[in-house]
Formats: C-alpha cells, sequence, structure tokens
C-alpha cells in the first residue's frame, strides 16, 4: 500500500538554527547508504556542490555536481540494476522522521513527467540522528519503502531500493546529509573549508575514493548497439552462437569532460584486430562509444578474444575495464 506521511515540505530540512562546527559535536559516523562496491556496480555521479554563488565545484576541486546540488547521487549502471533491486540502508541510527512511496519510476527530463512541485524527492525517507543531524534518501523505487515514521532503525537497516522517482532522469539515490538548516558535505564535512584532496576529516566509516568519471559497463556485440540499449542494461557478451557478422565493442562512462579520450581495442587468437581513440568534444553527464570490426570473408577464427576500453584525462587512467569471449 502506498504510504505518503511527510512531516513539513519534501525536502526541507528541520527548522533548527543549529549552524554545525566541529567545535560543537562531532557527525555521526555513515555507512555508504546502498549496499553495493563503488566503482564496481554503482559510483558517485554527483557530489555536493561547496562553490557559493555562481558555479559548481566539488570536495575534489572538480565539477562533479550541479549548481547548487545539496546531496550526493549514488548512481547504478542500467535501469536493469535497478530492476534487479539495489537495497538503501540506513546510513547511522536514529529516528524516522519522514516517508513516502507510491511515486512512478519515470525519467524526468520527458514530457510525460508528471507534476513534481514539492515532490522532488520522490519516494524517500528522512531520519532524525542525535544532535540535529539528519539524512535523507530520495528517488527511492516505486512500492520498495519499507519503513514508517517512528520507526527506530540501526545503521545498516534497509529502508527501500534504488529507484528513478520523482525529479530524476537516470537510476540513483540522492543522499543528503544536515545539521539543523545546513547542508553537510559527507566528504568533507567542515563547510568551511575548501576542496581538495588532502587528508581531512570526513564522515565515512570506510574511506571512499574520490572518482571524477569513468566506465559503467562494457561489452561486445555483433552491431553498433542502441543508446536506449545500453542506458536499459546490455549483456556483456551479446553474441549470435552462429558466426557474428561484426565484433562490436561499445563502453558506457560517465562524467565525460572535453578533451576525455576514450580508447577502445580488441584482440584475438591471431593478435591485435584494431583500436580506436575517441576524442571527447564537450561535457557530457553520460555518452557511450561503439567501434568494431566486420568478420572477414571466411569468418573470425576460433579461438579466445578481449575487448578493452579505457578512459583517460590527459595523462591519467580514468578507468579500464575487457571483456573475455571465445569463438567457435
Amino acid at each position: 500500500m502506498a504510504k505518503t506521511f511527510w512531516k513539513g515540505r519534501l525536502g526541507a530540512p528541520l527548522l533548527l538554527s543549529l549552524i554545525w562546527s566541529p567545535a560543537l559535536s562531532a557527525p555521526p559516523e555513515l555507512q555508504l547508504p546502498l549496499i553495493c562496491t563503488l566503482g564496481e556496480d554503482c559510483y558517485v555521479q554527483q557530489y555536493v556542490d561547496r562553490q557559493a554563488g555562481d558555479g559548481v565545484q566539488d570536495f575534489g576541486c572538480g565539477a562533479m555536481a550541479n549548481d547548487g546540488h545539496k546531496g550526493t547521487d549514488f548512481g547504478v549502471p542500467t535501469l536493469s540494476h535497478m530492476a534487479r533491486g539495489v537495497p538503501v540502508i540506513a546510513a547511522a541510527a536514529g529516528v524516522v522522521r519522514g516517508a513516502r512511496d507510491g511515486m512512478p519510476d519515470v525519467d524526468a527530463s520527458t514530457p510525460q513527467t508528471p507534476d513534481l512541485s514539492n515532490r522532488e524527492c520522490g519516494n524517500g525517507v528522512a531520519i532524525t540522528h542525535s544532535d540535529g543531524w539528519e539524512t535523507q534518501y530520495c528517488h527511492l523505487k516505486q512500492g520498495s519503502v519499507r519503513v514508517e515514521i517512528g520507526d527506530a532503525v540501526e545503521a545498516g537497516t534497509p529502508l527501500g531500493e534504488v529507484g528513478m522517482s520523482g525529479l530524476a532522469s537516470f537510476p540513483h539515490l540522492h543522499f543528503v546529509v544536515r545539521r539543523g538548516n545546513e547542508v553537510i558535505d559527507p566528504f568533507r564535512p567542515d563547510m568551511s573549508v575548501g576542496c581538495g584532496l588532502d587528508a581531512v576529516p570526513d564522515m565515512w566509516i570506510e574511506a571512499t575514493a574520490y572518482r571524477p568519471g569513468g566506465l559503467l559497463e562494457i561489452g561486445v556485440i555483433d552491431r553498433v548497439p542502441d543508446y536506449d540499449e545500453v542506458k536499459a542494461g546490455l549483456s556483456e557478451v551479446a553474441l549470435p552462437e552462429a558466426a557474428p557478422s561484426a565484433l562490436v565493442l561499445w563502453g558506457f562512462l560517465y562524467a565525460g569532460k572535453a578533451g576525455d579520450t576514450v580508447e577502445l581495442s580488441l584482440s584475438g587468437p591471431q593478435g591485435t584486430l584494431g583500436k580506436e581513440i575517441v576524442t571527447l568534444e564537450k561535457v557530457q553527464p553520460f555518452l557511450y562509444r561503439a567501434w568494431g570490426k566486420r568478420a572477414p570473408a571466411d569468418g573470425f577464427p576460433a579461438g579466445a578474444y578481449k575487448g578493452e576500453v579505457v578512459h583517460r584525462r590527459g595523462a591519467d587512467e580514468l578507468d579500464r575495464r575487457s571483456v573475455s569471449f571465445s569463438l567457435p
């Protein structure tokens, strides 16, 4: 049964006048608010925007945030991951202040999106912790919310699943930390301190590395895939049982910047089949690139094959993934 019971406006902080500083109290230690492995089956698409006024700046001095972004977006690679179910859990012990369920999982960038005024969070949960701290969990999957107002939860208590309800255009958890009426960046909780990757206290129990972009999925198929197929979730190896007419390697990436390069290469039992290096021309939150080889007249030789995709930014390698497969 759909539940809708928020205290106050959705997404609004508790109306407290507390402004956090390290001298007042230590922040709560947080678990990752979803069950996944960062860099493998989930990733951070956006961080808190620490830049006052116009412009964006994440805690690593990058631009992985929208202007005024007030939380951390933990994404899952494709819609198929969302459909299988990625649990969202309480990051710390507390009491449920608000919860809502019943909103559909839709791409809010499409014209068919319903009015989301005051419901931008979609299905979600808000939890109060000690000393005026609060965490909020937005865009949960329809029908997945498992708690109600007044429930006491421990760190790790299941709250729901990653979804795409409310103002969302990709499957993710929008995770917000507040103390009083101030948004706090869990990666650099002293909001008076500037950005940078030097060693400063964060709120995470386990270290969480800064990643300025990378690969979500890669795979091989016998044709150039449609982008909607890639976003929905293609099999890593999607080749016909009969001899393929082509081998096409594709890579699905996030946080691309102008000047980044994407290298796609294929090798087989007789050595290298070739490679392609593509330079990105603009900033793209999500993108995919594909490249491949047509089968020779007598077909691809039987044996072991490997495809590899590398995402680079200047001299830095942001990510590298490979896929292995065999042809009869």
